[in-house]
């Protein structure tokens, strides 16, 4: 499941995804568990970007002494885990953009960091879910996880992980479906967007973390 991700500049969130308004770039580079970055959300019918903390439920509103993560939420218990069944239930969708990815393949024998993202090098959305926070100043926060299914038959994601381990992918949404996702209010026909990217339409390279040199089997060749 995917940890970390490339978030989009706010000129790529005009230009590739047709946000309605223009908003400051305060969100860092990568995102990781309680970064700040954008997410899109349907209001009055047109794609607006709000500034979320990446994870359902903030480690700040975790009670004292209790960690855990909700970066992913699966797409086979949306409607029963306690930290996404009412968010789910109630049609609270967004749209994660990002221009990339980021998963662990072990075909060289150990884990090396590899970036999925689209082969045209053009931004993408994934499908999330989003909560707002009343905070004690009486503003309003945001927060979002991402969904994810499984990839065991998926000729590029099965390929990241542990060997072994449950292969999970996370929802790409097809562009020519983002207002219908974002509009959608009945979870039943939310679970009909929850399917598989098509492999020839995505690329997978070596991004190893900064300061950290690629491995001798993992020389920017990509996967697809």
């Amino acid at each position: 499941m995917c940890v970390n991700y490339t978030p989009p500049q706010p000129k790529q969130l005009v230009e590739y995804f047709e946000a309605d308004n223009a908003i400051e770039h305060d969100w860092p580079q990568e995102a990781w568990q309680d970064y700040q970055a954008p997410i899109l959300v349907a209001v009055e019918q047109q794609r607006r970007v709000l500034v979320g903390n990446y994870g359902m439920i903030p480690r700040r509103r975790m009670p004292d002494g209790v960690r855990y993560s909700t970066m992913n939420a699966r797409a086979e218990t949306l409607g029963e885990t306690r930290s996404y069944r009412q968010p789910w239930l109630r049609g609270q969708l967004c749209l994660v953009p990002m221009t990339g990815f980021f998963e662990p393949c072990y075909e060289s024998g150990k884990a090396e960091r590899w970036q999925i993202g689209m082969a045209s090098d053009e931004p993408f959305a994934v499908a999330g879910l989003l909560r707002a926070w009343r905070e004690p100043d009486e503003g309003v926060s945001y927060s979002f996880t991402q969904i994810t299914i499984n990839a065991d038959a998926h000729p590029l994601m099965r390929r990241m992980h542990k060997p072994g381990d449950e292969k999970r992918s996370l929802v790409i949404v097809p562009e020519r479906e983002y207002d219908a996702w974002l509009q959608c209010k009945d979870p039943e026909l939310a679970r009909s967007f929850l399917t598989l990217y098509p492999t020839e339409a995505m690329i997978a390279k070596p991004m190893p973390l900064p300061g950290r040199p690629k491995s001798a089997a993992a020389q920017n060749q990509p996967l697809f």
